[in-house]
């Protein structure tokens, strides 16, 4: 029952990127509501300037409404920019391993194949 109603809350949360900087988190919320009940809406905002950074998170109250909104919305013009409404990555997958730094498996570089050794000519790698 538990791992259930876990799975559903985490497949209930979405992803708005593009949103013009006149959204609000008041008309995000809005824009949702027609899909199914929002438990929250937030538009991210810039700490240092106060202005939207163009992307931000919907909340609904259950996972079919969230599937029916990313259906109806993504690629929606407004105020014409076209926005991307996806299902919204885990925070800590997306920040915990990024590629470089240390772990517990030891010091790994970034893995990048546009940098390195031997692929540049003479003098090492490409920049």
């Amino acid at each position: 029952m538990r791992q259930s109603q876990k799975g559903s809350l985490m497949s209930s949360k979405i992803y708005v990127g593009n949103l013009p900087y006149s959204v609000t988190d008041a008309s995000l919320k809005s824009n949702f509501a027609e899909h199914g009940t929002v438990s929250s809406a937030k538009v991210m905002m810039d700490r240092e300037t106060g202005q939207s950074k163009g992307f931000g998170f919907v909340e609904m109250a259950s996972a079919e409404a969230a599937q029916a909104a990313i259906t109806a919305l993504h690629g929606v013009s407004v105020d014409g920019r076209s926005i991307v409404v996806s299902l919204a990555r885990p925070r800590e997958a997306s920040s915990a391993n990024s590629g470089s730094g240390y772990s517990a498996t030891g010091y790994q570089a970034a893995k990048r194949s546009d940098v390195g050794y031997g692929t540049g000519g003479f003098g090492g790698g490409r920049y």
